[in-house]
């Protein structure tokens, strides 16, 4: 049995999806299931991440683990694993615990890790760098006008699909060899944040326009759903990024034997979310 945190986010849900095809049993928790839409052969667990007790239900019975970390729960889950006798835990963790400028976001996945390692059981981290899936954030726009509306306009990352990442947590969970190792993970090319909306215009079929926001401007739009530091750290990491390639990570096809995604492949499958 497989425990699957965060089955109904951008990689939980695919990952879920990926299991089942692999013939295993796939546990989830939610705290809604009515409205979780995950497909039938789930087991879907109501459960609040912060209680032991609930957690002590998710994971009875369960020999691994995929963990989205969110604060104040990561402990108390690795408690009631370890009582549970969990076998493994794949960590969804964050390329900006290798980065000097990343701030609280690197030191916040930095703490995971540690309580992680600290736990005694199996583990393996995954280090994505940015989600193509967060230019989501543009689908206003674009719609409105064909405009994007974003900081640093030659800002360099090599995005990765969602899917790839799920294929790699699939991989690490389905197979030996896997524990004690931290995989960082990218797209497969370097690409600059005005190079991406050009790559979307093309999917599209549109001419989309960047709009180039002050990094002040960025800071009044960003800090109305997000934590200022969190913010300050996120703007003084993508400044670093301007005037350099972002790195290409191997891991991907290296663990699951396929490319991974283009950013082209990922604009025409969420195409519809810009129309």
């Amino acid at each position: 049995m497989i425990l699957v945190t965060g089955a109904t986010g951008n990689v939980g849900r695919q990952l879920v999806d990926l299991l089942l095809g692999a013939g295993e049993q796939v546990r989830a928790i939610s705290r809604n299931p009515e409205r979780a839409g995950l497909p039938d052969g789930v087991e879907v667990v109501k459960a609040d991440m912060s209680q032991a007790e609930d957690l002590r239900v998710a994971l009875r019975g369960a020999d691994r683990a995929f963990l989205l970390p969110a604060a104040g729960q990561v402990d108390g889950f690795l408690r009631e694993a370890a009582r549970a006798g969990l076998g493994h835990v794949v960590l969804l963790s964050a390329l900006a615990v290798t980065m000097k400028q990343a701030g609280v976001l690197g030191s916040a996945h930095a703490e995971y890790e540690r309580a992680v390692a600290a736990s005694g059981l199996p583990w393996t981290f995954l280090r994505p760098g940015a989600f193509m899936a967060n230019d989501l954030r543009w689908a206003p726009g674009v719609k409105n006008g064909g405009v994007v509306r974003a900081p640093f306009a030659e800002a360099a990352t090599a995005p990765i699909d969602e899917r790839d990442i799920a294929a790699v947590a699939a991989r690490t969970l389905l197979d030996d060899g896997h524990a004690g190792k931290a995989y960082e993970l990218s797209g497969p090319a370097s690409l600059t944040t005005a190079e991406r909306v050009r790559i979307l215009g093309e999917v599209l079929g549109r001419d989309l326009r960047l709009e180039e926001l002050s990094p002040e401007q960025a800071r009044e739009q960003m800090i109305a759903h997000t934590p200022a530091p969190v913010v300050d750290s996120m703007l003084t990491l993508f400044a670093s990024f301007v005037g350099r390639a972002a790195d290409v990570s191997p891991a991907v096809r290296e663990l699951t034997g396929d490319a991974p995604h283009t950013y082209a492949d990922w604009a025409a499958r969420n195409a519809a979310a810009f129309s």
